[in-house]
């Protein structure tokens, strides 16, 4: 009993000296990883950054104005466990705004497949004639004077004063009286007329009636639809000059760019269906006949020509064809693909952007190398790997967003943190103005819906100017960009809220639309408003896209357009409808965007 006794006394005493020694440990533990966490959180909120997202070199401990633009700071981002210096990360929000969708690169087997070509028609050079000459003198009377008038052999061209001719005339005259005495000089006399390509009739009647004549009617010996008329009525002309040039357009040339990594899938041969918007039910079949040897180094391309037969003259030269070349490979190949929405352009780079992180919107901006482009697909031939996940639709608010975060993107090669102060701000200024796409914000501004409303407006009189481009009537291009200006003046940016930093940003957008439109109404030459238009589309895909309309919209982008280096317009419509080629090229271009 005692023993009992002695070890419940141990017990006693060994909970004791633990409740000392351990049990305010033991009591305190739970409470202390609460006060952890409220410390963490109390660390974390100490150690927040603002940021202003117009000028991501800005960063305050505390929120504010932006001292560089006024605009409200914004929480910075802490940066995420694991990330690479070339990786950033979006948020849900942006990703929502954007719209951003991303595709799966695949490893697809081409069976066939052909390459799409931009080219157009023109006069067969080969079947090119010039009418010279024969003789110096003065046109009294010019009968062919009209461009794609049809001349015929022996067609009367022209009635020619000539004092070379009269004095010939005279000797002609002498030289047929004594023809029997002097058969030798009669023929080389006679001659002589006959190397001018005067003979026949008009020799017989002078040496018949014995009067000179002081005009000659000249003929043509040859055939087509008039080219160019070098000369005009009263001009005078050498012998050997020309006098006007024809076509025979039986055949015409299919003339094709070919870009420079393309040049090695084409050769003499090849069969190439042919397409033109004037029959769009209607396919012309010919062979490849000429690959022009020497590569323009301004657009790194080459001539590839077909010759068309054109007896029913449904082809005219100027048209704008298609052309699709189906025997590009031989044998069964395998290759990557990706669609032509993910590509960024910017020079002679071409980029996309990955998404590294299969559950959580972590991005890279990837230099890729593009091959053949095979309907609305690029070839990919280095950059990207199988089941590598880029980004296809709301591919610029991403880059955008590289932009802002000092990451590598498709105007920052290096990647390199933006410079603080002034003189970077000037920098982002300059890149908002002259790049054909102005960095905008990555959340879109709240405004009033009447604001957005007055926005509408202009966007549906912007439709309307686009929609008149393509039918190359100038005059009413003009009328209608008068309408964009009126629309323009009616945008009360006073309903912005009482922020000035709203303002101040509509106000910049709003002098470069202004600027572009007023262009376009001074000045009566297609190809200068289509420029202007080129402008206007930049500003206004900036606007619609930081303020909203209410309404879907589809940014869009011919990399043609402006002599090859690319523009983009909006549309209402996901089909593509060229503004910048007219009734030729009306497909040329794909959808970039869809800004909701």
């Amino acid at each position: 009993m005692k023993k009992y006794i002695i070890y419940i006394g141990i017990l006693a005493v060994g909970l004791l000296v633990g409740s000392l020694l351990f049990g305010d440990s033991t009591d305190k533990e739970i409470p202390k990883s609460e006060e952890t966490m409220h410390n963490h959180d109390d660390v974390s909120e100490r150690n927040q950054m603002w940021t202003c997202s117009m000028h991501p070199q800005i960063m305050l401990p505390e929120p504010g104005d932006c001292p560089i633009c006024g605009m409200d700071l914004i929480p910075a981002e802490v940066g995420a466990d694991g990330l690479s210096t070339d990786q950033f990360k979006l948020t849900k929000n942006a990703m929502a705004l954007a719209n951003v969708e991303t595709t799966i690169v695949g490893v697809n087997t081409r069976e066939g497949d052909g390459i799409k070509l931009s080219g157009k028609i023109t006069a067969n050079e080969d079947k090119t004639a010039t009418q010279p000459a024969h003789f110096n003198g003065r046109i009294e009377k010019l009968y062919v004077n009209s461009l794609g008038e049809r001349v015929k052999m022996g067609q009367a061209i022209a009635q020619i004063y000539s004092s070379e001719l009269v004095a010939a005339q005279q000797e002609l005259i002498t030289a047929y009286r004594i023809r029997k005495t002097q058969p030798q000089l009669y023929k080389a006399v006679r001659n002589k007329f006959k190397n001018w390509k005067i003979h026949g009739s008009q020799l017989s009647e002078i040496e018949t009636t014995g009067q000179v004549k002081t005009r000659f009617t000249i003929y043509s010996h040859v055939s087509g639809v008039v080219s160019e008329i070098i000369v005009n009525e009263g001009a005078h002309i050498m012998d050997g000059h020309p006098i006007f040039k024809v076509t025979n357009l039986s055949t015409v040339w299919a003339n094709f760019d070919v870009y420079e990594n393309q040049i090695s899938q084409f050769k003499k041969g090849q069969e190439i269906t042919i397409k033109t918007n004037a029959y769009p039910n209607k396919e012309f079949r010919a062979k490849i006949s000429f690959i022009d040897p020497v590569l323009n180094t301004k657009t790194r391309t080459v001539v590839v020509r077909a010759v068309l037969k054109n007896k029913e003259d449904v082809l005219k030269p100027g048209m704008f064809i298609e052309g699709n070349v189906n025997e590009i490979a031989s044998d069964n190949t395998e290759m990557l693909s990706i669609p032509t929405s993910a590509v960024l352009w910017t020079g002679k780079r071409s980029v996309v952007y990955v998404k590294t992180n299969p559950s959580e919107p972590v991005f890279e901006m990837r230099e890729v190398i593009l091959g053949n482009t095979l309907g609305e697909n690029y070839q990919v031939l280095e950059g990207l790997n199988n089941e590598d996940e880029i980004v296809t639709n709301g591919t610029f608010t991403v880059d955008a967003a590289a932009q802002l975060q000092g990451k590598k993107s498709m105007m920052n090669q290096k990647g390199d943190k933006m410079k603080t102060g002034h003189e970077n701000h000037s920098e982002m200024e300059m890149s908002v103005t002259n790049e054909d796409n102005p960095i905008v914000v990555d959340k879109r501004i709240k405004v009033s819906s009447k604001f957005q409303n007055q926005l509408k407006d202009v966007f549906d009189d912007y439709i309307n100017l686009k929609d008149i481009l393509i039918t190359d009537d100038s005059e009413k291009v003009m009328d209608e960009a008068k309408n964009v200006l009126e629309s323009l003046k009616k945008v009360n940016m006073k309903v912005l809220t009482s922020s000035t930093t709203l303002m101040q940003q509509w106000m910049k957008l709003e002098k470069e639309i202004k600027s572009s439109a007023n262009s376009i109404t001074k000045t009566s030459e297609i190809k200068k408003q289509r420029v202007h238009f080129k402008n206007l589309s930049k500003h206004f895909i900036a606007a619609v896209k930081n303020f909203g309309i209410n309404e879907k919209v589809y940014s869009q982008f011919c990399p043609m357009a402006d002599n090859n280096k690319g523009a983009y317009w909006l549309s209402k419509k996901e089909k593509v409808v060229n503004p910048y080629f007219g009734g030729g090229m009306l497909t040329c271009g794909s959808v970039k965007e869809i800004i909701n």
